[in-house]
């Protein structure tokens, strides 16, 4: 499988987002680790998760120690996963989402999140959405203090702009390595910090890549060029729409939520396949 880069690591042009195993409509836990150990074949090694990824106001961490459980049972070929976890938004249980970047919320947060996913030091650690409430300066602090206390390795921010995205690489020192924002066909709203991190040479690390759960299904029909190419080549508007996020710069790594082996199984291929230039010039307008 092509390979990409986060900071000094080497991972998957193409990760697995944890984020549908576990919240509502999820699938049970042998089909989960299932979908995990098929990624896992499939040459996936980077797994994007949250401690905010749970259904119930008291399973917080239920994907982390999902994603946990599948490596330890995995075995020895799990050693190379990064596993990138986030903090900063919190599901109180009632489906809604609620945001919380208070630095001592968030070094606490990221400790426990260490502790469910079974390591003393975590990859990559994201801060997950900012809070209008707290200064977005005082909450990147709080990840800075977990880099140099050596509770994480690398640091990410999620949900940002570019001038956040800049914010953030001043007060890490120069040591922000990933952004991850949403960007699809469909939500295209991203597409300067994408190109902002191209730049800079940061991962860029697309979710919701298909739309989301509620429209993946719908690509072919909303966004018939991408269907087009797909019957060109013979294969899935899925894989074409990943390759498709990938030819845009060498930084993207998109992250696509997957329930099923087979889903993930269709989504990693899509790391080895090229589209002409004139079909990613179709599909970019």
């Amino acid at each position: 499988m092509q390979q990409r880069t986060i900071g000094d690591r080497t991972v998957s042009a193409i990760g697995l987002g944890g984020m549908p195993m576990s919240i509502e409509g999820r699938p049970d836990a042998e089909r989960s680790i299932a979908t995990i150990h098929a990624a896992l074949d499939a040459g996936v090694t980077l797994i994007d998760t949250a401690d905010a990824y749970h259904r119930d106001a008291n399973e917080v961490g239920h994907n982390e120690e999902l994603i946990a459980r599948a490596l330890r049972e995995y075995g020895a070929g799990a050693a190379d996963v990064l596993v990138a976890t986030k903090g900063g938004h919190l599901r109180p249980g009632d489906g809604t989402w609620t945001r919380d970047g208070d630095p001592a919320y968030l070094k606490r947060a990221a400790k426990e999140s260490a502790r469910r996913l079974g390591v003393d030091t975590i990859g990559l650690y994201q801060f997950h959405r900012p809070d209008p409430a707290v200064p977005y300066a005082d909450s990147v602090g709080a990840i800075r203090e977990l880099l140099d206390e050596g509770v994480i390795l690398m640091a990410g921010i999620s949900n940002a702009d570019v001038a956040q995205i800049g914010e953030a690489r001043e007060v890490l020192g120069g040591r922000l390595v990933s952004v991850q924002n949403q960007f699809s066909p469909a939500f295209r709203s991203s597409q300067g910090e994408l190109e902002h991190c191209a730049k800079l040479g940061i991962a860029f690390l697309p979710w919701s890549p298909l739309g989301g759960i509620a429209n993946a299904k719908e690509l072919a029909m909303r966004h018939g060029a991408f269907q087009q190419v797909a019957d060109e080549i013979g294969t899935s508007v899925h894989r074409v729409t990943l390759a498709w996020e990938l030819a845009l710069a060498p930084v993207v790594i998109p992250i696509p939520g997957a329930s099923r082996p087979a889903s993930i199984r269709d989504s990693a291929a899509a790391a080895d396949l090229e589209l002409t230039p004139d079909q990613i010039a179709l599909l970019s307008v």
